[in-house]
């Protein structure tokens, strides 16, 4: 017997495009950690007119651009890690912007780099294998 994938649209009805899911993503993350335009255009290495027009829905991000697509996945990740662990916006935003002598320095600065990100979202990571 087939069973049909309850999570596979209905017929007629188009599937959500992956850059669309993606952008929407990321900035209702960036939205609730409270990240400014400025500092989320660093984080995906894309102008602060581009975060402007995603925002507005009239960009998105794109597999053909791989660096922000994979930063824009990367910060989804820890936003997604970070909602885990503390469950609400104060809580992570007080994290992002405290000092952290593990990372040695605040998340929220080494978020800006890609490689400050990939750390940040490993160290998440790590303490999520905990619970």
């Amino acid at each position: 017997m087939v069973q049909e994938n309850a999570a596979r649209p209905t017929r007629g009805a188009p599937a959500p495009e992956a850059g669309a899911v993606l952008t929407k993503a990321v900035v209702r993350a960036a939205s609730l950690l409270g990240l400014p335009q400025q500092a989320l255009a660093q984080v995906l290495g894309v102008s602060r007119p581009t975060v402007t027009r995603m925002g507005l829905g009239t960009y998105r991000l794109s597999p053909s651009q791989p660096k922000s697509w994979e930063l824009g996945t990367l910060f989804v990740r820890m936003f997604r890690s970070l909602d885990a662990l503390v469950g609400h916006e104060a809580a992570a935003r007080a994290w992002l912007e405290g000092p952290n002598t593990d990372l040695g320095a605040r998340p929220a600065e080494l978020i800006l780099s890609a490689e400050g990100l990939v750390r940040v979202v490993h160290y998440l990571d790590a303490h999520r294998g905990r619970l």
